[in-house]
């Protein structure tokens, strides 16, 4: 990277000798502008003008610190006003600083800073765009498996599927997510966290809704844990209305998902996330375990 100009390193220097009385407030500027507190410090004992020259000749040195003297430019140039009240010269503090701006903008520097920015906020949208038409194709990779396990007669196969797709629908939304594992007396067919709390993973495809035995046996599962662990069943059946009743209002730690609401994720309806977020608080707020995704 180019080194920045003598005048422009002058007219730096003199803008921390004038707008700075009190070296904590310097010290804080340069650390806002993320310059290593080691740096910060290494020449703290000068006078300001000495500190800042041997600061910034120190940065200067090498290809990061080059970067961190155009940040720490860049911060003199936006303020507007004395950054310190109790400068004994306020006029000269605001003619340093206009003079500093005057000298970056006939070295285009200001305009070069305002180009940075922009290229760095056009990449960071084009990336944002790559990623959500990534994760669009995933998700409809995800569809297809899924319909083509609803059309499947083999039940086994389809419940092996479902749980494979959970855990692929869980790593597409950046929820980190365990397969299906055993403990000494139990099985768990998954594991996620979200939002602090630990969620056990029930998942059950098959021709008939679970019953509230079954219900009740995961809620065992999930009370065995740590206070805090909740528990997600998924059933793509549904659930029968007077089995989640049973569940609903005495304090639940469960939340439940049927075949509907997978739909609605893996058609991009809603992001899964806000889903997961939308249960949570209403099983949280009125006691309620199977609040659909979905109206109607």
């Amino acid at each position: 990277m180019t080194p920045l100009p003598y005048e422009i390193i002058e007219a730096m220097i003199q803008c921390f000798g004038r707008c700075f009385h009190y070296k904590d407030r310097m010290a804080a500027f340069f650390k806002n502008c993320e310059v290593p507190g080691l740096l910060i410090d290494k020449h703290r004992q000068e006078f300001k003008f000495v500190w800042a020259r041997k600061l910034l000749t120190d940065l200067g040195e090498t290809e990061s610190g080059s970067l961190l003297q155009r940040k720490v430019l860049t911060a003199l140039c936006q303020l507007r006003n004395v950054p310190d009240d109790n400068v004994p010269d306020r006029n000269a503090a605001l003619d340093a600083l206009r003079t500093l701006k005057e000298h970056a903008l006939r070295y285009d520097l200001v305009a070069r800073e305002e180009v940075d920015r922009e290229i760095t906020k056009k990449h960071l949208a084009d990336e944002q765009s790559r990623l959500v038409r990534e994760r669009a194709t995933k998700l409809e990779n995800l569809r297809k498996s899924f319909n083509a396990a609803v059309v499947s007669s083999k039940r086994q196969s389809a419940g092996y599927s479902l749980e494979d797709l959970l855990r692929d629908l869980f790593a597409l939304f950046e929820i980190e997510y365990r397969k299906p594992f055993r403990t000494e007396t139990q099985q768990i067919d998954g594991h996620f966290n979200f939002h602090g709390f630990d969620y056990l993973v029930e998942a059950k495809w098959r021709q008939d809704q679970p019953t509230e035995q079954e219900l009740a046996a995961f809620k065992h599962k999930v009370d065995s844990k740590l206070e805090s662990t909740r528990g997600l069943f998924v059933s793509i059946p549904g659930f029968r209305t007077q089995v989640v009743a049973q569940f609903n209002g005495r304090g639940p730690n469960l939340i439940l998902m049927n075949g509907s609401d997978v739909i609605h994720i893996l058609e991009g309806r809603i992001d899964l996330r806000d889903g997961l977020k939308k249960k949570i608080e209403k099983a949280a707020q009125e006691g309620i375990v199977f609040a659909p995704l979905y109206e109607g």
